[in-house]
């Protein structure tokens, strides 16, 4: 998938969304139903767009939209756990060195944690912030999220 794309699935599938820089991914799953989504999200609020048309691209529109999509697959909400992942600062504060202004990075780090708590969904592994971009690979048949990095190879969630 792509920048400000989404997707769930169920059974064997596996979802992937490549090239996350300040983008954060949200990967829900749900172990009974083996149901899982995955959405890239490119901001951290609508108020930063002028395009609100697709609830991908923002935390708060993108959970309740994975959550209604995945209940139709026999998810259930209180079974989902999330991990986040990307969130990156890739190319440093634009607003200076030892600015107290968070990057567009920590905001989507941010801004994802609390879509997710108003939704009462727990976040149950992260691997967020630092420098450097990620992949991600949503394992449905166990609920496995791999983290596939050029610098540091592989971690699963």
């Amino acid at each position: 998938m792509r920048v400000a794309d989404w997707a769930v699935d169920a059974g064997d599938a596996v979802l992937v969304t490549l090239g996350l820089g300040s983008c954060v991914a949200i990967a829900l799953y749900d172990p009974e139903a083996r149901a899982g989504g995955l959405v890239h999200l490119l901001l951290p609020s609508p108020a930063l767009s002028r395009d609100r048309s697709n609830p991908a691209r923002f935390p708060e529109t993108a959970v309740p939209l994975l959550l209604a999509e995945l209940a139709k697959l026999g998810a259930r909400r209180e079974r989902l756990a999330a991990r986040l992942v990307g969130g990156a600062s890739m190319f440093g504060a634009a607003t200076g060195a030892g600015a107290a202004v968070p990057g567009m990075g920590e905001r989507n780090v941010v801004a994802a944690r609390a879509a997710l708590a108003a939704a009462q969904v727990p976040v149950t592994g992260e691997d967020v912030g630092q420098r450097h971009g990620r992949s991600v690979y949503l394992h449905l048949a166990d609920g496995r999220l791999e983290v596939r990095t050029v610098a540091r190879g592989s971690l699963v969630l």
